[in-house]
């Protein structure tokens, strides 16, 4: 009973936090310092490119239509000539009468022959009471044979040539390089158009694209407005200038000393099990009887274990 006076439970409180509240408070101020990007890049109007491709409004012209196209102009209107007619020819019904046989049935009127006759073999129905001889085709076709062991080939040993090797090949030694001729090009004569007027060097490309100067626009960078440091840099950061160093104080530790409590009050010697136990009496397996009371023998499996059946206590009716 020793566990009960050494190990005793207490009442612990939850302690206290002894961090100061800290509320973060956004700045009202906006912030003064510009960003490399903002310093570098200033935007600017971008201004569109003026468009040199022509509109694809059609222009009407304004003088009247006087009637005159380029098919008119050189169309030359030619005679045809007179169409020949055949002259229709005028049915005539045969006087010889239909035979109603075409060229098959005409030519091909069969040839009488004998009928074709069955090659299968007659087929013998194996009554049950037939006596089975004892010999199969597998039997008969395929006798045992001894097997020889396998002779082992003898391996003859290697001689190597006498002489040196000869690194000529056989392409090496019977080609004989000759002079190709040229193939010539068996394309027909290209037929060209030979105009006696000069080549004007003019198109619709040229006259309504013109080719315009065109140079790489260059870096739009603000000038700088912050000079730059000309002295010697004293080794001294923003960071050590404005950093002011506190004195750090150790957090109070609220962990109970691992101490033994001992008490004065004398063991009263009453514990939850000695109060809240109660005996049970001790029932004696039924197994340990031959027939134990209360149930019935049923049957016997084959391992010859017994299986008996409880008595259920029949209730009378009111």
């Amino acid at each position: 009973m020793r566990e009960v006076n050494d190990y005793r439970a207490w009442d612990l409180h939850k302690s206290e936090l002894y961090k100061p509240e800290q509320t973060y408070h956004p700045p009202t101020v906006k912030f003064g310092n510009s960003t490399t990007f903002q310093d570098d890049f200033v935007p600017q109007e971008i201004k569109p490119r003026q468009s040199f491709k022509p509109s694809s409004v059609v222009k009407r012209s304004t003088a009247p239509f006087n009637g005159i196209t380029s098919h008119r102009l050189d169309y030359i209107p030619h005679q045809l000539e007179l169409k020949f007619e055949r002259p229709k020819e005028v049915y005539k019904p045969t006087d010889q009468r239909f035979e109603d046989l075409t060229t098959h049935r005409y030519d091909f009127q069969g040839l009488t022959g004998e009928t074709a006759k069955i090659c299968r073999p007659v087929h013998t129905r194996v009554t049950q009471n037939a006596r089975f001889e004892g010999s199969t085709e597998f039997r008969e076709s395929f006798q045992p044979w001894e097997i020889p062991p396998p002779e082992v080939k003898k391996v003859p040993e290697y001689v190597p040539p006498k002489g040196s090797m000869l690194l000529n090949s056989t392409s090496h030694l019977d080609y004989v390089p000759y002079q190709a001729n040229r193939v010539v090009p068996i394309r027909p004569v290209s037929r060209r158009r030979s105009n006696s007027f000069p080549f004007q060097g003019k198109s619709t490309m040229k006259e309504d694209f013109p080719a315009w100067e065109s140079c790489h626009q260059g870096l739009i960078k603000k000038q700088q407005q912050i000079p730059n440091p000309s002295g010697k840099f004293d080794g001294l950061s923003t960071f050590r200038s404005h950093y002011v160093q506190h004195e750090l104080i150790p957090t109070e530790s609220c962990k109970p000393l691992n101490i033994a409590f001992k008490s004065s009050v004398p063991f009263d010697d009453v514990t939850v099990y000695s109060v809240e136990y109660t005996p049970k009496k001790q029932e004696i397996c039924p197994a340990s009887y031959p027939f134990p009371p209360g149930y019935i023998f049923e049957n016997t499996n084959s391992q010859v274990h017994k299986f008996f059946c409880k008595i259920t206590p029949t209730v009378k009716a009111f």
